[in-house]
C-alpha cells in the first residue's frame, strides 16, 4: 500500500547494530548533545490539532506565493562562484563546482500525507520544477520529517539523481524507495565525505527525526557543510539554538554564506526550533558572514503568521550589523549577494 510506503524502510537487527556504533545512539535512540524536551502533554494535543487545521487566518498568504522561473542556461553556465537557488521552507538547489546539489527536496504540495488534513504548501504545482532540473549530482537531506523529504519528490527526483548522502539511519527509507545501496553515503556527526571535489560535512543540530510513531528518534538529524577549493557554506538544519553552533564555527568556519533555520517555532518545542533572533545569532556564533533564513515560506506548522520570522529576522540582523539576504522563492544567488527584497509584503 502506497499509504504504508510513506512511512520508508522498517528497522532491523542488522541496523540497530550499526546504529549502536554510534556515540549519538543512547540506550536504544538517537540523542542530542544538550537535554532537549517538548513541552506538549497529552492534554494539549487536541487543542493544538484544532489549531493547526482549523485556525488559519494569517498563518497562510492571501495568495500562492510565486515561484521565479527556473534558467537552466545561467544555472548551468560556469562560474568560479556558487550559485544557489531556495524554492521556499528548505528547499535548496546549488551549483558548485561543476556539480549540482539538491538539499532537503521536499517539493511536494503536502507537508502532511498521511494525517486526515493537509498541510498545504504556499506555492502552487512546485512538483513540476523538478521537470526542468538538471542532472543531481549530490541529494543532501537533514533529516527524515515530512516536510523535508515526501515520496512524490523523491520518485520524481530519482531518475535524476547520481549520489544520496544522509544522515545517520536514513539510507534505510532510500533503499525501502529503490536506491541501491552503493549510491548511498550515511554520515554521523563530524564525519566528511569527499565527492569530485566538495567536502561535505554532517553536523549537529538540537531537534528529533523519524516518519512513524514507533520510529522516533531512530534515525539522525544533522547540517551540512560543503566546501570546495573557493568557498565555504553552512546549511544549518532543523533544531533549536545550542553550544553546537559553536563548535561548527571552530571546527569548520568561517562561512561565506548559511542557510539558517527560522521558522515553525513556538514556545511548546522552542528547543528543537529557534526563535529568529536566535538564527541571527547562532550564525554569528558559526562564524557565518552573510546569511538567510530559511524554513519558511512554505508551510503553516506552528501558530505564528507566515510572515514573522522573517520580519524578526530582518530586525535582528540589523540590529546586530549582521549581513544577510531575503531573496525570492526561484531568484539565483551567489554567497556574496545584497538582495534585501522585502517581497512577502505583497501577499499578506
Amino acid at each position: 500500500m502506497r499509504y504504508l510506503k510513506h512511512f520508508g524502510g522498517r528497522l532491523t537487527k542488522e541496523r540497530i547494530a550499526q546504529y549502536e556504533k554510534s556515540p549519538n545512539w543512547i540506550d536504544g535512540t538517537f540523542r542530542n548533545l544538550e537535554s532537549t524536551t517538548m513541552e506538549i502533554t497529552p492534554s494539549k494535543i487536541p487543542g493544538l490539532l484544532y489549531q493547526q487545521f482549523f485556525k488559519r487566518k494569517g498563518r497562510e498568504p492571501i495568495q500562492p506565493l510565486p515561484i521565479q522561473p527556473f534558467d537552466k542556461e545561467a544555472f548551468l553556465a560556469p562560474s568560479d562562484e556558487v550559485k544557489m537557488i531556495w524554492y521556499g521552507h528548505s528547499v535548496v538547489l546549488l551549483r558548485i563546482e561543476g556539480k549540482t546539489v539538491l538539499i532537503d527536496p521536499m517539493l511536494g504540495p503536502d507537508a502532511s500525507p498521511i494525517a486526515p488534513f493537509p498541510v498545504k504548501r504556499f506555492s502552487e504545482n512546485t512538483l513540476n520544477l523538478i521537470n526542468d532540473f538538471p542532472e543531481i549530482d549530490i541529494l543532501l537531506m537533514t533529516h527524515d520529517h515530512y516536510d523535508h523529504i515526501d515520496l512524490s519528490s523523491f520518485e520524481k527526483l530519482k531518475p535524476k539523481v547520481s549520489k544520496y548522502v544522509t544522515t545517520l539511519g536514513t539510507a534505510r527509507h532510500y533503499e525501502d524507495w529503490g536506491v541501491a545501496e552503493e549510491d548511498i553515503f550515511e554520515l554521523d556527526w563530524w564525519d566528511s565525505i569527499k565527492i569530485e571535489g566538495l567536502k561535505i560535512h554532517c553536523t549537529p543540530s538540537r531537534h528529533f527525526a523519524g516518519r512513524g510513531g514507533n520510529n522516533r528518534a531512530k534515525s539522525l538529524w544533522g547540517g551540512w557543510t560543503i566546501k570546495s577549493e573557493s568557498e565555504n557554506l553552512y546549511f544549518s538544519g532543523d533544531g533549536g539554538y545550542g553550544n553546537h553552533f559553536k563548535e561548527v564555527g571552530e571546527r569548520l568556519g568561517p562561512f561565506d554564506f548559511g542557510f539558517m533555520e527560522c521558522g515553525q517555532y513556538n514556545e511548546l518545542w522552542h528547543q528543537i526550533h529557534m526563535y529568529p533572533e536566535e538564527s541571527v545569532q547562532a550564525a554569528i556564533d558559526a562564524k557565518v558572514k552573510n546569511i538567510m533564513p530559511v524554513h519558511w515560506a512554505g508551510f503553516a506548522l506552528a501558530m505564528h503568521t507566515w510572515q514573522e520570522p522573517v520580519e524578526r529576522f530582518v530586525a535582528e540582523a540589523n540590529a546586530k550589523s549582521k549581513s544577510f539576504i531575503t531573496p525570492q522563492i526561484g531568484e539565483m544567488f551567489n554567497a556574496r549577494s545584497d538582495s534585501k527584497k522585502d517581497w512577502w509584503n505583497q501577499h499578506l
